[in-house]
């Protein structure tokens, strides 16, 4: 069993507080196979509230699969308590906002989609409804009226 933490790293603009919303909100990642090196070519993802057991009763985990290639059974689990803001004085700079418990799987790649949170940095402003599939957002702070956004989104994944 391996860890994995997915470093993110943007530039912010009057935000702070940057994080995933609730247990349901979806990790889409693509996983590559240890056994045998298959990539499948669609986004999967992974959320908290699913929790599937794992053969032989060794606990559970978020995703079990069967390799298409190897029919080898790999896990990759969401360590709840490595979830972490990216606030303000992480600006452009990566920092390991969740940590990806694996058996058998890779995480190669990660894509940032709807479900996060951000507070505006001065007056608190709660933004709910984050998308960053396009790696950009921006909003208007009526509280300071200040523009406020989250920009050149990127991430990269580091062994733990």
């Amino acid at each position: 069993m391996v860890k994995f933490g997915l470093q993110f790293k943007a530039t912010l603009e009057n935000v702070t507080n940057v994080r995933p919303l609730g247990d349901d909100f979806r990790w889409f990642l693509k996983l590559k196979c240890g056994n045998c090196g298959e990539i499948p070519d669609k986004w999967q993802y992974i959320t908290l509230m699913e929790s599937v057991p794992l053969k032989g009763g060794r606990g559970s985990a978020s995703m079990v699969q069967k390799c298409k290639l190897c029919a080898r059974e790999n896990s990759i689990d969401i360590l709840e308590d490595t979830i972490t803001p990216y606030n303000a004085e992480d600006d452009e700079s990566f920092k390991t906002m969740v940590q990806f418990e694996c058996r058998g799987l890779e995480p190669i790649d990660f894509q940032p989609q709807a479900g996060f949170a951000a507070q505006g940095a001065e007056s608190g402003t709660q933004f709910p409804e984050i998308n960053l599939q396009e790696k950009d957002w921006t909003d208007y702070d009526e509280k300071v009226s200040e523009s406020v956004g989250i920009y050149e989104v990127t991430h990269k994944f580091i062994k733990c």
